[in-house]
């Protein structure tokens, strides 16, 4: 089976210092793996000429004369940059042209550009942002992660269909576990929204195993997280902040003294283990869930070995065929609460 790839080659801090090289590795280890580079002819052939790229049946270029910058804001990159990369290779999921998009680009403009060229799914009122975050035991699938600030009841339950679907087919389980993000464990606690999304999901034939607070989702025991932007997007950037002071901690008692930097030497392999399974590069590429398409965003600042990882993403969810599985499961669901 053939699966094309869109690549916004111009998104993100690196633009193609990172997504020309993580599209070679990927066509390398992908043989039925087809890319397009989608942004600025002349500067791809360059960075494909200086790696000692060619085109051709598997990698393609398609021009693109502007970029959406990291700092624009989305209502001025929909309307003003209708050539940019992201809206082109957005479009060439959209004709059919290709099956998922992957960008490192501003994920404002992202979204809000996917929403409008893709449209969501029936059944599905917005759109939400998973991806799998590192935790003692495995990782868990947490969503949303900042496409929505409020949300009602009904779209968390939507949320949490969605990342049970999403994981399901990924990690190739049954029925996944769902949990709703809480201050609490016991059933009071809690604002109405998610009591209520609650309920519902108590009613559904999800694998629904209650609540969890902040500190569980870094443990590894539930699958999916289901919770509102704005709270999934503290809790990710909370995450980071406390990863990257720790290992600053970390580096800086170990260059104390003579001794402590001997320690170093002595716990050289642990901490470098510790450091590849915390490694953000292995869960880089966050799906945009609802959507009638692929679309995967990876972090801004990711390199190549980061960008890859994203790239993988999109392979996964267009071989499972992501979006259609969610269209089927929210429509059976929808049906069986109407028959209810």
């Amino acid at each position: 089976m053939k699966i094309h790839i869109a690549v916004d080659a111009m998104g993100g801090d690196r633009g193609p210092a990172a997504t020309v090289p993580a599209a070679l590795k990927a066509l390398q280890a992908h043989p039925d793996l087809v890319i397009t580079l989608v942004g600025d002819q002349a500067v791809l052939d360059e960075a494909l000429h200086g790696r000692g790229a060619s085109l051709g049946e598997r990698l393609i270029v398609r021009h693109a004369s502007q970029r959406v910058e990291m700092d624009e804001l989305p209502s001025q990159a929909l309307r003003g940059k209708k050539d940019s990369s992201m809206r082109v290779a957005i479009d060439l999921v959209k004709s059919g042209a290709c099956q998922a998009c992957v960008s490192a680009g501003n994920t404002g403009a992202l979204m809000a550009t996917a929403r409008f060229v893709l449209k969501t799914l029936a059944g599905i009122d917005r759109p939400a942002i998973c991806a799998a975050l590192p935790a003692l035991h495995g990782h868990s699938h947490v969503l949303d992660l900042g496409a929505n600030v409020d949300s009602s009841a009904e779209e968390l339950y939507q949320y949490a269909v969605m990342g049970a679907v999403l994981t399901s087919a990924v990690e190739n389980r049954e029925r996944p576990t769902v949990a709703l993000l809480n201050i609490g464990e016991e059933e009071i606690k809690g604002n109405e929204n998610v009591k209520e999304a609650a309920a519902l999901l108590s009613r559904s034939p999800l694998n629904y195993v209650g609540f969890v607070e902040g500190n569980d989702i870094f443990k590894g025991e539930v699958d999916v997280i289901v919770c509102d932007g704005f709270s999934g997007n503290i809790a990710l950037k909370s995450a980071e902040g406390a990863a990257k002071m720790l290992l600053d901690m970390a580096r800086e008692e170990f260059t104390r003294s003579l001794w402590t930097r001997l320690a170093a030497l002595i716990a050289r392999s642990v901490l470098r283990n510790l450091k590849d399974r915390a490694d953000p590069r292995q869960y880089n590429g966050a799906s945009f869930l609802g959507l009638r398409g692929s679309v995967i965003k990876s972090h801004g600042s990711a390199d190549d070995v980061s960008f890859l990882t994203a790239i993988e993403e999109a392979i996964v969810e267009v071989g499972k065929k992501v979006p259609e599985r969610i269209a089927d499961q929210v429509g059976e669901l929808l049906v069986a609460r109407s028959a209810g």
